[in-house]
């Protein structure tokens, strides 16, 4: 029953990204920080997925990104995020998704993250694995950071700080590695689990950013930690997505203990 809500979830916010897609009329503000853009349609897909959730589990927790906290006593935790890569959206550019992961009991579960533009549906349950349109998914198999092609994001504040994303960017571009920047941490990782990328770092995400995506890498046989490469959790900012087979090497890089 889980699942069947959770993908009927994806699809309703989905609805509403195809709705309100490349319409010149559409309502941008922003909140806080630079280009912090959030759309009437990031508002109608949140709707639409919390009806659907809350039409079947009344009484679940619920973490959304617009919304916020919809607190009850459950010890089932639904993390929304209408739209990640809202900037793209906005843009016209089709690299944007529904990223919904559900915890229970603070275990991530379930998770599915729907890119309705390129048709891709990832959803990965909690010890059977990840698929793509229902086909079983596998992390890449190489083996070093300097073969891999990455992927990244970028806060939209800036913070100077040592080994931060500009710092670890040009570290890794200036050797030659292929580090690419979607705009989309939720299909970032959803790509690490299928392969496209053999690795994903970022240094300030929310747990909706990563609730479903970081499920997904690892049931598709990838590693998720944070930056020190302890154990990860969807409510601290920094994370490291691997393959597995690179990720001590590109902790190391992102900390500048080893040289490329």
């Amino acid at each position: 029953m889980l699942k069947t809500t959770l993908l009927n979830a994806v699809e309703a916010g989905a609805v509403q990204l195809r709705h309100y897609f490349n319409n010149e009329d559409l309502k941008i503000s922003n909140k806080e920080g630079i280009n912090n853009w959030v759309t009437e349609a990031d508002h109608a897909a949140e709707k639409a997925i919390i009806e659907v959730i809350k039409a079947d589990y009344p009484d679940h927790f619920i973490l959304s990104e617009e919304v916020g906290e919809m607190a009850t006593g459950s010890d089932t935790k639904w993390i929304i995020d209408p739209i990640d890569g809202t900037i793209n959206y906005a843009s016209g550019i089709p690299l944007c998704c529904v990223s919904i992961g559900v915890e229970q009991n603070g275990e991530m579960i379930l998770g599915a993250v729907y890119n309705p533009f390129i048709n891709e549906l990832f959803f990965a349950q909690k010890g059977f694995g990840a698929s793509l349109n229902d086909k079983k998914i596998s992390v890449s198999k190489k083996t070093e950071v300097l073969h891999s092609c990455l992927v990244t994001g970028f806060p939209y504040t800036y913070l100077d700080m040592e080994n931060g994303p500009l710092e670890v960017f040009e570290r890794l571009v200036r050797k030659g590695v292929p580090v690419r920047r979607l705009g989309s941490a939720a299909i970032d990782l959803c790509w690490v689990a299928a392969g496209r990328f053999e690795g994903f770092f970022e240094h300030s995400l929310s747990a909706w950013d990563s609730a479903a995506g970081y499920l997904m890498v690892e049931e598709a046989g990838g590693k998720v930690t944070d930056m020190n490469g302890d154990k990860y959790s969807p409510y601290q900012k920094k994370i490291v997505a691997t393959n597995g087979l690179i990720h001590d090497e590109l902790i190391e890089v992102i900390h500048n203990r080893k040289l490329l």
